[in-house]
This record gives C-alpha cells, structure tokens and sequence, in this order.
C-alpha cells in the first residue's frame, strides 16, 4: 500500500469516526481510545515499510494540525522504535519544534517516541539539558518529560536531577508540573533521592512541582516534605 493511499484511508477512518457522537467528547474531538483503535488497524498496512518511509508518513499527518492524525504519527513513530538511530534525534527534535503546542502531545511524544530514543542514546542528553534554558514553554517541558521512560527503567537518573535542578525555579506552572511529573516517576522505584531532593530544595520548590514529585511518597514523607523549612 503506498503512503497516499495510507494517509487518505486514516482520514477518511477519522472521519467516519466523528460521524458518531458516541465517540467524541467536546467540540468534534475524538476519545483516545477510538483514535488508538484506528491507529493499531492501520499499523498492520505500514508496519512491512522501511523505516524513513513510515517516519515520511508520520510527518504528513503531524503537518495537518489535527489532533487525531498526530496522535497516530506518535503512535506510529513509537511502533518503530526498535528500528531507531542516533541520526533521528535531528528528525525528532524538529517534531518538537514544529508540531507540539501544548502539554497533552509534549507528553505523549516525549514520554513515548522521543523519550525511547534518548533511553537508547543517551549521548543526546546533552542537548536535552540545554532545552531547559530556552524560551519555548515546551521545550523546557519536554527536557523534563523526555526523562521520564529512562526514569521508569531507573537508568540516566543524574541527568534526571540535573534537569530539575535547571528548571527549579521556572516560573511556567506547566514546566513545574512536567518536571515534578518526571521526580514522581523516579520515587515510584526510588524514593529516597526524590525525598532527600524534595527536602534539600523545600524552601524555594514552587509547591506545584512539589506536590507533584511527593505524590507517590509515603504519607509520612510526604507530610514532612510540606512543611515549611
């Protein structure tokens, strides 16, 4: 099946999708749920391409702007990811450039797709590290959420707190909840250097990013974590 025919045929599934009222939730957007369930159908077209022909078919989708077509690129993209090189950081990162605008596919690229890549090659924390310091809300996000796959495999953890120690004081509610997301996964497996974070940096954590990483500490941690210093 060759890309035109894939990409017309996701369209029109869309489509019919929205057609029925039982799928959408507010104004004419489709439920995840059904938009993973187009997606995982028409995987089975695409899944024999080479690689660059399923990341070209994945960007034709971000390009439109809809919702759904992008949630199936990251999907898709992610699919793939066994088949991953240290070149498609380049790839990806104009991704987030060009087709994350808010917090919901920041989060779905980054701690998916993007964050496997940079579990896979970790030399591109670096670059990472520097997305802290730029004036994209998103990408100070992502420098955050991006850890969080390696976080879940409990590798790449200095570089973990390191990029919250560079994005401690951002004042964006929405960078603060990505990096508090990130700490949280951490405690899950390892709580102590969360908790021993959360305490050395108490007094000037905006309480957002804090409540957010002591959410899964124990309930004794947690209450000493939110007491004034």
């Amino acid at each position: 099946m060759n890309m035109e025919k894939v990409i017309t045929q996701i369209k029109q599934a869309i489509g019919e999708a929205r057609a029925s009222k039982s799928n959408l939730k507010g104004e004419n957007r489709l439920t995840t749920p059904v938009i993973r369930d187009i997606s995982k159908q028409y995987y089975q077209d695409i899944k024999h391409l080479e690689k660059s022909q399923v990341l070209d078919i994945c960007e034709i989708l971000l390009a439109s702007r809809d919702g759904a077509e992008r949630i199936i690129a990251f999907d898709w993209a992610y699919r793939y990811k066994k088949h991953y090189t240290e070149d498609d950081f380049q790839r990806f990162e104009l991704w987030l450039a060009k087709y994350v605008d808010d917090w919901g596919s920041c989060d779905d690229f980054c701690s998916h797709a993007f964050g496997h890549l940079i579990y896979r090659y970790p030399a591109h924390i670096t670059q990472v590290k520097a997305w802290t310091q730029s004036p994209n809300r998103w990408f100070r996000r992502a420098a955050a959420v991006i850890m969080i796959y390696s976080a879940r495999k409990e590798t790449h953890l200095d570089a973990a707190f390191e990029i919250a120690d560079s994005l401690l004081m951002d004042q964006d509610d929405l960078v603060q909840k990505g990096y508090g997301w990130m700490l949280k996964e951490i405690s899950k497996r390892q709580p102590a250097p969360v908790f021993d974070y959360v305490m050395a940096h108490r007094a000037t954590m905006p309480r957002t990013a804090l409540r957010y990483a002591i959410e899964k500490l124990a309930p004794e941690l947690r209450k000493q974590a939110m007491q004034k210093s």
